[in-house]
């Protein structure tokens, strides 16, 4: 019986091999091993992908959304108790990085088919101490929309872009910028490059990617120890850098990140064509929108069963996320509010296969296994 891992690291760096080897032999042999020139030719690659002017490599996806909040705060935008909007449907990452300055996450609920923050909800949720919003985008589907740019016009708010999973992908509306391209939709987003992403480290890694001069600045000393220059702490700060040899091998994977998206948008396809059992609930495409599929996520009302299933015919599976923010004992202290969206979801989602060495006639083949199911 032919196994389907959910996802095997070894598998899909294994194209790249070479490229990899050879990378970290310059980064070795050249002796700088933080703050040189693959690190800086690296920020100006992601900066162009996301259509901004700057990008400041960091440690990891949280710590470059723990840096915005921590920035803002610098600059008197934000201050300890106000209030950030944050879809509860999300890792608990984005959450931690709003409680984590001081400030308080409000979750509002996702729409059923993008699975992404409900932007119907916005005006109900605000207060007179919201100060920003944090759109996330979800398994890279963008969460953007009119409304969502309207309600954060109308009230003066941050737009603040947890792009964790997202890189590469395309919303179908304007950023406040004019660009459509996440990352640089809003005022400023964070970036992981866990090792699963679409674009991988190996090891971890993140980013911040902003239009705003001053806020880059900031974000880089904070970064740094809160310095601006050698043995001049500006700020009281962290380390939170990106080390040459995690930005070598994101620069070789970052050439074939337009691989990587399309090879996981025709999987995602051929799931959603072959996939017809009833039972079955598969993910919406959307017009217009470029989502790079980060995860491919089903919903099925007996998860567990189904997953015990796939498993017994070699299929690989996983969850993203069973326990919502507002169900993590850390966050016992949360108002609770009605979030029936959220708790459904989690109940419900399974992720299939769909990185590489995952091709469109495997998904035919899982997708044959389900419509047994």
């Amino acid at each position: 019986m032919k196994q389907y891992p959910f996802l095997d690291l070894a598998f899909s760096n294994a194209p790249y091999m070479e490229e990899l080897k050879a990378a970290a032999c310059e980064v070795i042999e050249r002796g700088r091993y933080l703050h040189s020139e693959q690190t800086e030719l690296l920020e100006q690659e992601i900066a162009d992908v996301c259509q901004t002017r700057h990008c400041v490599s960091v440690s990891n996806g949280l710590d470059a959304l723990r840096l915005i909040l921590r920035a803002y705060k610098e600059m008197d935008l934000l201050t300890d108790g106000d209030e950030v909007i944050v879809p509860a449907n999300t890792y608990v990452a984005s959450v931690l990085a709003i409680s984590d300055n001081g400030l308080v996450p409000v979750l509002c609920d996702p729409k059923e088919d993008t699975m992404n923050l409900d932007s119907d909800l916005l005006e109900g949720l605000i207060t007179p101490r919201t100060r920003a919003l944090m759109p996330v985008h979800l398994y890279g589907t963008p969460c953007w929309d009119e409304t969502l740019k309207r309600v954060a016009r109308e009230h003066n708010l941050l737009i603040i872009e947890d792009n964790a999973q997202a890189i590469g992908a395309r919303s179908a509306t304007a950023g406040i910028h004019g660009t459509y391209i996440t990352g640089g939709l809003g005022h400023v987003a964070g970036i992981s490059f866990y090792p699963t992403k679409n674009l991988g480290a190996l090891g971890d890694g993140g980013a911040v990617v902003t239009n705003d001069d001053e806020l880059a600045a900031i974000v880089r000393a904070l970064a740094n120890y809160g310095s601006d220059r050698r043995y001049h702490n500006i700020y009281r700060g962290y380390n939170c850098r990106l080390d040459e040899i995690q930005a070598a091998m994101l620069r070789v994977k970052l050439r074939h990140l337009d691989e990587e998206n399309e090879s996981r948008n025709i999987v995602a396809r051929t799931y959603s064509e072959c996939i017809t059992n009833p039972r079955v609930k598969t993910p919406a495409f959307f017009a217009g929108m470029k989502q790079i599929w980060h995860q491919y996520v089903v919903r099925v009302e007996d998860r567990e069963r189904f997953r015990a299933f796939l498993a017994d015919h070699g299929i690989g599976t996983d969850v993203h996320y069973a326990t919502p923010a507002h169900m993590q004992p850390c966050y016992s202290d949360l108002p609770h509010v009605p979030l029936p969206m959220t708790e459904r979801l989690a109940a419900e989602v399974v992720s299939l296969p769909i990185a590489h060495p995952i091709t469109p006639d495997d998904a035919r083949a899982i997708a044959a296994v389900i419509n047994t199911y």
